[in-house]
């Protein structure tokens, strides 16, 4: 799960978007923002269409409230201060619920929860967290990982990216030692031909203070599409679509405690 704690980027909204399945043309419309660079949970395909477990999430409340949704890729840095000038309704993209974030939005209720991990090198000499001492740990600027890293992992030199693409590039060729993120954007990294360098060399003890409760669906302070999101997100999990999604995706509960 990720989570933006600097505001100063502008938004940078790309001309990407599609429509959500199973909508009622005269139903609600809104935008949803996503920083479409973290699969499995939102990704691009070679169709240039976003996929990705948040967007079938998404797709799944818009059709449960019979509203017509669209998607909006934008850089993650920029995607709060886009929520806040009304560029999008809501924000579905693996965002952490914390203290910090919920002076600035409001969130739904979680609809995932997964803990933080740290990968290696497949050769790496480190078998532990306290191998990492003095090596260089890789994480996406501006998320719970990053913040993570700088308290728990104080020992390490922290280098941020602003993608994930980027610092998976790095470990692969060598230029980092590791990489922190969540446990399953490694773990289905690693299993694909472009992660074969490296393998997961723990997970880590979630901090609720940095990590929060889960991943949330961020609206604007005071906004009742809050309340009408909790009301699908428990319906599409009392009807078994939740998961049904899951499963597309993932072979364990990623929903979590």
């Amino acid at each position: 799960m990720r989570i933006s704690t600097r505001f100063l980027a502008a938004a940078s909204l790309a001309a990407l978007s599609l429509f959500a399945g199973s909508a009622m043309a005269d139903g609600e419309k809104y935008v949803i923002g996503t920083d479409s660079t973290y699969p499995p949970f939102e990704f691009v395909d070679a169709s240039g269409e976003i996929k990705g477990f948040d967007i079938d999430i998404a797709k799944a409340l818009c059709a449960e409230m019979k509203a017509e949704c669209t998607f909006v890729s934008t850089d993650w840095d920029g995607i709060i201060p886009a929520l806040q000038a009304k560029k999008f309704d809501m924000i579905v993209s693996s965002m952490s619920i914390t203290p910090e974030r919920l002076k600035l939005v409001d969130f739904t209720n979680k609809y995932y929860n997964t803990p933080p991990a740290v990968a290696v090198p497949k050769d790496s000499t480190i078998t532990d967290v306290a191998g990492l001492k003095g090596k260089t740990i890789g994480a996406q600027t501006s998320t719970t990982h990053a913040n993570y890293a700088e308290k728990h992992l104080a020992d390490t030199e922290l280098k941020l990216y602003p993608t994930a693409d980027e610092y998976k590039l790095d470990i692969s060729s060598g230029r980092i030692d590791a990489a922190i993120d969540d446990v399953v954007v490694l773990s289905e990294w690693i299993k694909s031909e472009a992660g074969a360098c490296c393998k997961i060399l723990t997970t880590l003890p979630v901090d609720k203070e940095i990590n929060g409760e889960g991943a949330g669906i961020a609206v604007r302070q005071g906004d009742p599409l809050k309340d009408k999101l909790n009301t699908a997100i428990a319906a599409i999990r009392a009807s078994g679509k939740y998961k049904e999604i899951q499963d597309k995706y993932f072979d364990f509960d990623v929903y979590g405690e």
